[in-house]
């Protein structure tokens, strides 16, 4: 049976964008229900200032309190060498550092140039590696950007070149704006591995702004991606990409990869009750479609009991 390795990024980018700020207990809850639900991969916070995002403001109390659990693997995201440093404060064991593939989104996002972004994180990914850290390397706006439109994959290709050289372990290629198709998403990925970047090198990190998230998902499948971020119930968005949606809804992709006897290692009951708790604590309706299937399904079993 083929197997998929699915990266939860609800606790991180699924909250970075909500109105609501949650309680490190309610965070606690929510990485609870996900590894109750089988997640290995959990991005749990990020170490950003807490004026820029003030939902990730309890990055230092809540790595402190995560749960020590066996293969769990709790990644946090840095954006320079004081994040990197305060993650190492706070126990971090795995990081992931991040750069767009836009000029116009990484000068909107870090006020930096592509170039100078690039130099800060392989410096950043240098120092992690001295301290025996696992990393992964976001590039944003690979299948497009709200500002530039369609990005050169060479871009991409240059950028991820020098991450692997810098040392990143795997790269996250990133949908920001949702601007992504299948076709766009193939002829990527044929791309990257024609120049000696290999598929298990990379995951898939989509934007449903078009409604094409599950279709690249499937596409990348297709071609031999095995590596896919989610986020529960299809939370999700960029402060620095407006008009940018919510991620690939967990349920959503899970459901799908079941239906096509995929391995993923994840209990979408439990995932799906989990989307529940997010919707319930975040206060407003969340966009997942296997979410509202779910509760639909749930209203028709109280009606009929």
């Amino acid at each position: 049976m083929s197997s998929v390795r699915l990266f939860e990024v609800a606790p991180r980018d699924g909250l970075q964008n909500e109105e609501a700020v949650l309680s490190t207990d309610d965070k606690l809850v929510l990485i609870d229900g996900l590894i109750r639900a089988g997640y290995k991969d959990i991005e749990a916070t990020s170490f950003v200032r807490a004026s820029y995002i003030p939902q990730l403001a309890d990055a230092d109390e809540l790595m402190r309190r995560l749960p020590k659990v066996e293969g769990v693997r709790y990644w946090c995201l840095v954006p320079n060498m004081r994040g990197l440093e305060r993650a190492i404060d706070a126990g971090a064991t795995h990081i992931a550092t991040f750069l767009s593939s836009s000029e116009t989104h990484n000068r909107k996002n870090v006020n930096r140039t592509v170039r100078e972004s690039l130099d800060g994180v392989k410096a950043v990914i240098g120092t992690a590696r001295s301290h025996g850290l696992q990393v992964r390397a976001y590039i944003s706006t690979v299948f497009g950007c709200v500002y530039e439109g369609e990005i050169p994959i060479e871009r991409t290709e240059f950028i991820a070149a020098e991450l692997i050289a810098a040392g990143a372990h795997h790269l996250a290629l990133g949908d920001t704006a949702g601007m992504g198709h299948p076709e766009l998403v193939k002829s990527s990925l044929a791309h990257l591995q024609a120049e000696g970047i290999a598929l298990d090198q990379i995951s898939l990190h989509f934007h449903d702004t078009l409604g094409t998230a599950l279709a690249n998902v499937y596409a990348a499948y297709e071609v031999g991606a095995r590596a896919f971020d989610g986020s529960v119930s299809g939370t999700g968005g960029c402060p620095y990409a407006p008009g940018a949606a919510g991620n690939v809804a967990s349920q959503d992709m899970v459901n799908l990869f079941d239906r096509l006897g995929v391995h993923t290692g994840i209990d979408l009951e439990v995932l799906s009750q989990t989307g529940q708790f997010l919707e319930e604590v975040l206060g407003h309706p969340l966009p997942g479609r296997y979410h509202a299937y779910w509760q639909g399904r749930e209203a028709r079993k109280i009606r009929s009991a």
